[in-house]
């Protein structure tokens, strides 16, 4: 007897489904080693380029000298090693730190509007380290110790007004978000009537002083910054990774995390404290350079295809160096020599990404 059978294809069916994935995990992985390269390359283009350009050869003999202290180049060692490369190195931490403060956020919060900008946590900073300066004469470490103060003291105010539902973790929680954003949004308003009281009641040095501050500069990077800094991200940085996990799993709800065995409370209490610090660190390290956290998010996501931390976190630092390269360098030559704050050109860049993200949420909606 012959039996005879159909012919299957073993390519059929439900093993097909799957190949998709492996394909934009590659294009997820290709893209981010793509947004690696970009900041390698805007790294090196800050340090050796500008108004005092530097050779290769030469930068690797003052680095090596710096380190082994040899003999330095004159003049040369001394912008490479205390100007040009200490704000290379803060630039690229501070754009890393408010892109993944920015993209934890929204994620977690699932509104592309949920940015320490947009929810008053740079204005906790503003307002507490223009009260240090305008206040008590305060300059260096001290304003960036109350920069810190001043937005981890706003954020727990926001968090506690905005908690109900998050920390129980039942379907309000997308509610809860809600009230953070608002909450934040009028605590920002008020913060920001403080900070424009106390600009009007100093004297125009001051005055100079806070508005310098207050827009975000790279101006004053140096390497007890850096070293500070460092340390911070150092400890941060693994945080995120550990919450990197349950975050995927909140963007399918709070319900849906719940019922896959994630404390939704604990999580987003841990995700807030651990993006309120890395936007508090690196505000504390630069002043609140505007629209970095709100627009890394977006624009990895949109360029990668999906949510991704490490991208935002390089976007992020792309921003912040290609931002910088243009108000330190280009900028005076289209000013009379005048160097702009890097949150100035960063400040230009949202303001019309906003517009553009509500006009597309509209037509979205429509």
């Amino acid at each position: 007897m012959t039996i005879t059978t159909s012919r299957v294809d073993p390519s059929a069916g439900t093993p097909k489904a799957g190949f998709g994935r492996p394909r934009r995990t590659r294009l997820l992985l290709n893209r981010t080693a793509f947004l690696a390269a970009v900041v390698v390359v805007l790294f090196a283009v800050s340090v050796l380029l500008g108004s005092y350009t530097v050779t290769i050869p030469d930068f690797f003999r003052i680095l090596i000298a710096h380190l082994t202290g040899g003999e330095k180049i004159p003049g040369a060692s001394f912008i490479v090693m205390e100007n040009k490369l200490p704000r290379a190195v803060i630039g690229t931490m501070i754009g890393a730190a408010f892109g993944l403060a920015g993209a934890l956020f929204q994620t977690m919060l699932r509104n592309p509007l949920a940015s320490p900008d947009v929810i008053g946590i740079s204005y906790g900073a503003s307002a507490a380290a223009v009260t240090a300066i305008v206040v008590f004469g305060a300059s260096g470490a001290a304003v960036s110790a109350a920069a810190l103060g001043g937005a981890l003291g706003v954020a727990a105010i926001i968090y506690a007004i905005s908690s109900g539902g998050t920390l129980r973790g039942t379907g309000r929680g997308d509610a809860a978000g809600n009230r953070l954003i608002l909450a934040g949004v009028g605590i920002a308003a008020a913060l920001h009537a403080v900070v424009n009281f106390l600009m009007t009641r100093t004297d125009i040095r001051t005055a100079a002083d806070a508005l310098v501050w207050l827009n975000g500069s790279l101006n004053s990077a140096s390497w007890d910054r850096a070293g500070v800094l460092a340390l911070a991200l150092a400890v941060l940085l693994p945080a995120v990774v550990a919450l990197a996990g349950p975050l995927r799993i909140l963007e399918l709800g709070p319900d849906a995390a719940a019922g896959l065995g994630i404390r939704v409370g604990a999580t987003r209490l841990a995700l807030v404290v651990t993006a309120v610090a890395l936007a508090a660190v690196a505000t504390a390290a630069a002043g609140p350079v505007s629209f970095v956290a709100f627009l890394a998010g977006p624009i990895a996501r949109r360029f990668t295809g999906k949510a991704s931390l490490p991208a935002s976190a390089l976007v992020g630092a792309v921003i912040v160096l290609a931002a910088d390269y243009v108000a330190a360098n280009l900028a005076p030559l289209l000013l009379d020599g005048t160097v702009l704050p890097v949150g100035v050109i960063t400040g230009a860049l949202g303001a019309p990404f906003l517009l553009w993200l509500l006009v597309t949420a509209n037509r979205k909606d429509a």
